[in-house]
C-alpha cells in the first residue's frame, strides 16, 4: 500500500524536509509536525507552500511533543481527518549544551523532554492499534553522539543513546504483530544549522569524517524510506548509522 500515512515530528527542519519529501516521492501521506503558537505556525504554512511548489504535499498540525494530551489529541486529530498512522517518524530534537559543571537542570530537563520523553509520548499513541492492525513502521532519529558521546551535550547524549534501548524494548513488544522500530543515528549532515559553525570548526569536522564531506538530508531520508517500507518486515530493533565511516561500532 503506497497511501499509508507517515507522521513525521519536527518536519520543517533539514532532515525533516528531506524525510518528507522522500516519503511522499514513495506514495504516503505525510504529516508533518511544528510547534504551536502563531509565529511557528505562519512559518510552517510558508514551508508548506514551498513544498506544494516543488509538488510535494504535506498536511501539517501544531504539536508540542513533550506533552503527552496534546499528543494524544494530535493522534485522534489526524486518524479522524486522514486515517490510522502506519509509519512515524519521530525526528523532533533540540540541543542545549553546557559542560556538566555549568548545565543547569532546566537545561537538562528540557532536552530529556524534547528528545526522549516524546518518543514515549509518541508512540504510545499509535503502537497499539498498529498492532491491532498487524503493520507498523517506527523510525527514532538518533545521533552519532548518543553511539559516541559528546564534550557538553551529556544531556543530548544521553537522550540520543537513551533511544536505542527504547526502540530495541517496543521492537520486542511489536515483533510478531507486523510492527518494526528501528533508529537512525545520523553523523554530520549539511543543513542550516551545522552551516552555522564557524568555518574553522567545520573544516576540523569534516577532516574527522573519513569519506572527507558533510552527509547531505537526502542521506537520512533514504534510510527512513528504506525502514518504513512494506517490504522491510525482517529489519526491526536495530540502527542505522549514517555518518560517512565517522564512528564505526
Amino acid at each position: 500500500m503506497t497511501n499509508r500515512i507517515a507522521v513525521i515530528t519536527g518536519a520543517a527542519g533539514g532532515l525533516g524536509t528531506a524525510m518528507c519529501k522522500a516519503l511522499a516521492a514513495q506514495g504516503r501521506k505525510v504529516v508533518g509536525t511544528h510547534l504551536p503558537g502563531e509565529e511557528f505556525t505562519a512559518q510552517a504554512k510558508d514551508w508548506q507552500a514551498n513544498l506544494r511548489e516543488e509538488g510535494v504535499d504535506v498536511a501539517i498540525y501544531p504539536l508540542d511533543v513533550t506533552d503527552f494530551e496534546a499528543c494524544k489529541a494530535f493522534t485522534a486529530a489526524v486518524e479522524q481527518d486522514l486515517g490510522p498512522i502506519d509509519i512515524l517518524v519521530n525526528n523532533a530534537g533540540i540541543t542545549n549544551d553546557a559542560p556538566l559543571k555549568r548545565m543547569q537542570p532546566e537545561q537538562w530537563n528540557q532536552v530529556i523532554n524534547v528528545n526522549l520523553t516524546s518518543m514515549f509520548n509518541m508512540c504510545q499513541q499509535v503502537f497499539e492499534n498498529m498492532c491491532g492492525r498487524g503493520f507498523g513502521r517506527i523510525v527514532n532519529i538518533s545521533s552519532l553522539n548518543g553511539e559516541k558521546g559528546q564534550f557538553g551535550q551529556s544531556n543530548y547524549a544521553a537522550t540520543k543513546a537513551g533511544i536505542y534501548g527504547f526502540t530495541k524494548s517496543i521492537a520486542q513488544e511489536g515483533a510478531r504483530k507486523g510492527v518494526t522500530a528501528n533508529s537512525v543515528s545520523p553523523g554530520y549532515i549539511d543543513t542550516p544549522m551545522v552551516r552555522q559553525v564557524p568555518e574553522k570548526v567545520l573544516n576540523n569536522i569534516v577532516a574527522g569524517i573519513p569519506v572527507g564531506h558533510l552527509g547531505k538530508p537526502e542521506d537520512i531520508a533514504r534510510a527512513v524510506v528504506y525502514l518504513t517500507a512494506d517490504e522491510a518486515s525482517f529489519v526491526t530493533g536495530t540502527n542505522m548509522s549514517v555518518n560517512g565511516g565517522q564512528y564505526m561500532s
